[in-house]
């Protein structure tokens, strides 16, 4: 066995053709390190809905410059065997470790296939790149990201010639075209032949924001931004300066692009720790509001200030601030969400006679819903321009909060005052979530087991009204792995992450509110209910 593991360990290193990690995987062989090697060659990343993500590193269970070439060749030869044969792929990238060099060897690759590939000018948000797959009139499109991961990882993301990021069975062809490619020597990489787009592309992307904004709206909301070591901060500087938006203040330490993130723990707004810096800005400068991109940009956190303190919102609350923004400009169109996201959409959609759908998790589901005009997801994503960009973008959707900001602050209200009007109007919708991230994957497994074993009865003493297992799909969504657990005035969902090695339980309660006079106690019940949902959840799956 660990001979046939140094064999596979050296017959990868023969071909590798990047320096950094032939360096350090000869390394692991020199020193025998079988449990190491065993982790890196143990299987392949798999290629999936999300594309591929990972640490970075040498070997086929890693992100690597090998990896990537065989996914850009399994993609090429699936658009050259389904309608694409010639067709324009664009390439962005961020500025993590080695963005750059999976964009080039994307480029090589697509061009060697006989594509014409376009590489972004520079690491830019990932909505520039969903825009210019359109705006281009592209076949596919490619990001090197991994959003909101640790350092240690990188990804690909691919997108069809609608914008849409991949779903079945696409994402299973490309994997078969990858598992059929034998040696990198067999895949063609000229060193010149693509072009490397100009800034049109992004003035194009920029011209596009203000579409999302009402002609003439009040632009006075002032705010506190970072960029969380990402790529966010010019396009969005850009962007509000058109907008005519005050300049936002730069949380200095978090402004720049740093693959690093030396700062956080995690670049991601909803981690703990990570809007501190935030905070602190604030507190020096009183913004109106908070506004946070993740690294690659395509989510778009907020915070405000309440009680004196500054609190992030929720994804959800977010959500439906944007709707509640939409429906009174009157617009038309559907409303979607995703099934883990508060059903607080659905009643602001049907008050205003608008068409609504839920899908699954993600905004590849999202962004397919026929008429599309607004849709979130509750983990900081809201597609506000899905004719510019069909996923979400972290860019608009801070224009668009910032724009309604605005307007209550000329009505000498706040974001507050419009989350209570809805929770009188709608009910409070109160969402929490029991994320849980494991080093086991196996923890998850036998988790999602003792679910379907033993599904409970009842959590926080409420009856559990229907238990559903979504691997069977229902009458409106296709299979998915996860549980949906619908309650009298709650709703649980619990999902294995696509994207982190966590077990994610979404829950909701629905607390009837007597007035603006009872949002007090209405939160008080809220809470209370999730506090022990979270609790009773918890025990029945031994997590």
């Amino acid at each position: 066995m660990q001979d046939d593991l140094i064999a596979r360990a050296t017959s990868w290193l023969a071909e590798d053709p990047d320096a950094d990690t032939r360096a350090e995987l000869a390394k692991l062989i020199d020193a025998g390190d079988h449990a190491e090697l065993a982790a890196r060659f143990g299987g392949t990343l798999q290629f999936g809905t999300a594309g591929l993500r990972g640490e970075l590193g040498a070997g086929p269970m890693r992100m690597n410059r090998s990896v990537v070439i065989r996914a850009a060749a399994g993609l090429a030869a699936y658009l050259n065997k389904n309608g694409g044969s010639g067709g324009l792929v664009v390439i962005g990238y961020d500025a993590r470790h080695k963005s750059a060099d999976f964009a080039r060897d994307t480029a090589a690759v697509m061009t060697g296939a006989g594509l014409r590939a376009a590489v972004l000018p520079r690491p830019l948000p990932t909505p520039v790149l969903a825009f210019a797959i359109r705006h281009l009139g592209a076949v596919a499109g490619v990001e090197v990201t991994a959003s909101h991961n640790p350092p240690r990882d990188n990804g690909y993301k691919v997108y069809l010639g609608d914008g849409s990021q991949i779903v079945p069975p696409a994402d299973a062809r490309i994997a078969a075209e990858i598992d059929a490619i034998e040696a990198l020597a067999d895949v063609p990489r000229p060193d010149q032949g693509w072009e490397t787009l100009d800034e049109s592309v992004l003035e194009a992307y920029l011209a596009r924001t203000d579409a999302v904004l009402s002609p003439g709206s009040p632009r006075t909301a002032r705010t506190v931004y970072t960029a969380m070591h990402g790529v966010g901060k010019d396009v969005l500087l850009a962007a509000f300066a058109r907008a005519g938006f005050p300049a936002p203040v730069l949380v200095a330490e978090q402004a720049e692009p740093d693959p690093d993130f030396p700062t956080v723990a995690f670049p991601n707004p909803e981690e703990p720790g990570a809007m501190d810096l935030a905070f602190a800005q604030a507190r020096e400068t009183a913004p109106d509001l908070i506004i946070a991109n993740d690294p690659d940009a395509d989510r778009c956190a907020v915070a405000v200030e309440e009680d004196g303190a500054w609190r992030m919102l929720r994804g959800d609350e977010v959500g439906s601030l944007l709707a509640a923004h939409l429906v009174r400009r009157g617009v038309t169109g559907t409303f979607a969400e995703s099934i883990v996201s508060s059903s607080l959409l659905g009643r602001i959609a049907g008050k205003a006679g608008l068409p609504y759908e839920e899908t699954l998790t993600g905004f590849k589901w999202i962004a397919r819903v026929d008429g599309l005009r607004y849709g979130y997801e509750e983990a900081l994503g809201y597609c506000v321009d899905p004719e510019g960009v069909r996923d979400k973008d972290g860019i608009t959707a801070a224009l668009l909060v910032t724009e309604l900001a605005s307007e209550l602050k000329e009505q000498g209200r706040t974001v507050l005052d419009l989350l209570d009007d809805l929770a009188v109007e709608h009910g409070l919708h109160a969402t929490d979530q029991l994320s849980v991230r494991v080093e086991d994957l196996s923890v998850i497994a036998d988790a999602m087991r003792r679910l379907r074993e033993r599904p409970p009865a009842e959590l926080a003493g409420l009856a559990v009204t229907a238990a559903e297992d979504l691997t069977r799909g229902t009458d409106r969504l296709p299979p998915t792995d996860g549980l949906r657990y619908t309650l009298d005035g709650a709703r649980v969902i619990v999902r294995p992450s696509g994207t982190e090695p966590k077990l994610k339980c979404y829950l909701e309660v629905v607390v009837p509110v007597d007035g603006h006079a009872g949002l007090p106690a209405a939160r008080a019940r809220a809470a209370e209910l999730l506090a022990a949902i979270k609790r009773d959840l918890s025990a029945a799956a031994g997590i």
